[in-house]
């Protein structure tokens, strides 16, 4: 797999405070990257500097071509907003098949364009931005925090639809048979997630850094978390279990 992303000596300052410090890392096609950290250790604004939306030093490489998909942290979910979900799309595409692509993709049916945003439940509030930032066929999403304020079960269905879109979707507007999926060597998503639920961390990524503001550590979840890793990283003792999902 090719190198889709590469940050080397990654530094950002905001009004005089150093935010992120001395960074370096890569994401290859199809992988599952976590930033994992505190709040204020700088994750929302690595991903925002990735993005290109902040100043920074270092290096950020992108591979040629790439699409983003962004879904952020704490989109409000208004109750009262008066906006039905196939208007929502159309402010961003007027491709009523695409729009209708992507809405099967996070589990609704075509019908569920009728109803407004605010009839709606927080975690399928939460899969139409998944399928908002899945316009345009990205090669790249980018989720920060995606279960913010979603209930338990909520979380579940979020990160069961993460995994799914990373093994079906790919490079292609449409997804080919498997046998021409094989043959042309196409990868799915590549995902980079900011989370505090560290209970996911074994199940879904592939590597993860421990961020704040400076690296604390980085690789393969397996290798690299322990809960003396995870003492430093948020200063006191954590537990966390591995996640299972049914299938």
């Amino acid at each position: 797999m090719k190198t889709i992303l590469k940050v080397e000596n990654l530094n950002v300052e905001l009004e005089g405070e150093k935010i992120i410090c001395n960074l370096y890392f890569e994401v290859r096609e199809g992988e599952v990257l976590t930033i994992l950290g505190p709040n204020g250790a700088g994750k929302t604004v690595l991903l925002k500097t990735l993005l290109g939306i902040l100043p920074y030093q270092g290096k950020i490489e992108w591979a040629p071509g790439i699409k983003i998909g962004y879904v952020p942290q704490r989109v409000p979910f208004v109750k009262d907003f008066p906006i039905s979900i196939e208007e929502f799309f159309k402010l961003k595409t007027k491709n009523e098949k695409e729009i209708k692509e992507v809405l099967k993709l996070v589990g609704f049916e075509e019908n569920f364009l009728k109803k407004n945003l605010g009839e709606i439940s927080s975690g399928q509030y939460q899969r139409i931005l998944v399928s908002w930032a899945l316009l345009g066929n990205p090669n790249v999403l980018l989720f920060d925090e995606p279960t913010s304020g979603i209930d338990i079960s909520g979380k579940e269905t979020i990160y069961q639809l993460l995994e799914k879109l990373r093994k079906e979707r790919n490079f292609t507007p449409l997804n080919p048979p498997e046998a021409e999926r094989q043959s042309r060597n196409l990868t799915g998503l590549t995902i980079l997630l900011v989370t505090h639920d560290l209970s996911v961390i074994y199940k879904f990524s592939d590597y993860v850094i421990c961020l704040n503001k400076c690296p604390i550590c980085q690789g393969r979840p397996k290798e690299v978390l322990s809960s003396e890793t995870l003492s430093k990283l948020y200063g006191q003792e954590v537990k966390f279990y591995e996640h299972y999902h049914a299938h």
